[in-house]
């Protein structure tokens, strides 16, 4: 395994044991998501499709991040559908975040079924240049 993914896996890892898992619904879709590492913080991209800003509901409580989203697959005005499989989906993913990320200044956005969020190291964990003094 790379180091950047290691990093990445150990900044920011799904919670498979949530406390309360028991409250999760079981019809919610495990959305597949893309973690990016830099060295100011974590970028992730969760695919949602479907899902409009009013179906989505992000949510930090101490170190866990919850993205919760619904989407609702509507008929073109004009068509008429004879068979529907998918007309509403749920997406639910629990992630831990490590304490190097700074979870009050996440900020997110969602285009085109795609949620970007970006989760910046807090500035102790950022990489920083020391000066050596020279006697």
């Amino acid at each position: 395994m790379n180091h950047d993914v290691q990093t990445a896996a150990r900044a920011m890892r799904q919670d498979a044991a949530a406390p309360d898992a028991s409250r999760y619904d079981a019809a919610a879709l495990t959305p597949p998501v893309d973690v990016i590492e830099d060295v100011s913080g974590i970028t992730l991209y969760a695919d949602l499709p479907g899902v409009r800003r009013e179906g989505l509901n992000l949510h930090v409580e101490g170190a866990t991040l919850t993205i919760d989203a619904a989407s609702s697959l509507k008929t073109p005005e004009g068509l008429k559908t004879s068979h529907t499989e998918v007309e509403f989906g749920r997406f639910r993913r629990v992630f831990t975040l490590s304490k190097e990320l700074d979870t009050e200044k996440v900020t997110a956005e969602l285009s085109q079924g795609v949620l970007k969020l970006r989760i910046p190291k807090t500035s102790h964990a950022q990489p920083r240049r020391i000066e050596v003094k020279v006697d």
